[in-house]
């Protein structure tokens, strides 16, 4: 399987949402349907626990969503990486409570399509900085926050490969999709 990590973030980089420019209902007929075929390829959604408890208390309470995407993650199988849940009390969830970074090597060699982690910040750099990430999707919101986490850890190692463009697209919102993928290192040296 490949492992994604799908973000929202504003424009200098802010993942962590510390004002309130990101409302998951108030998004245009594009981006939801670009949202959800994105969604399609999605086997597993890795979450780390404050986003999981963060989306267990929303979404399953969203009976009157037309979007799609409260049946979906009430379907999706979902785990949460934690040390102090001991149950999730969500419909096809399970915890993982041991070293994040193995779980998701052990997916990588999974049959399946994709793992998205989305939010999960911690958990999602501690991917970012063990290599172990395929894909990083971002979508970015015309607003500056000027504080909190970023998409990737501050103390990245410069070295890290160079990005290539996969694809992307504006929305008549003004939200920039975007989404790369790691270059090989022996490409990024030449």
């Amino acid at each position: 399987m490949r492992i994604i990590i799908t973000q929202n973030m504003t424009l200098d980089g802010r993942v962590e949402m510390l004002d309130d420019w990101f409302d998951p209902q108030a998004q245009d007929e594009e981006l939801s349907a670009e949202l959800m075929r994105q969604s399609a390829n999605e086997d597993v959604l890795l979450l780390g626990r404050q986003t999981f408890e963060d989306f267990r208390g929303y979404w399953p309470l969203q009976t009157d969503d037309v979007t799609g995407v409260a049946d979906h993650l009430n379907r999706i199988d979902k785990r949460v990486v934690s040390t102090t849940l001991t149950e999730p009390d969500w419909e096809n969830s399970s915890i993982i409570d041991g070293d994040p970074v193995d779980a998701v090597a052990a997916l990588r060699e999974e049959p399946g399509r994709d793992v998205i982690v989305t939010g999960s910040i911690t958990l999602a750099h501690a991917l970012i900085t063990a290599e172990v990430v395929d894909e990083y999707r971002m979508f970015t919101y015309p607003v500056w926050q000027g504080r909190g986490r970023g998409f990737f850890p501050d103390d990245t190692d410069v070295t890290h490969p160079r990005l290539q463009l996969l694809d992307s697209k504006s929305f008549v919102s003004s939200i920039v999709y975007s989404a790369y993928s790691p270059q090989a290192r022996s490409d990024s040296r030449t």
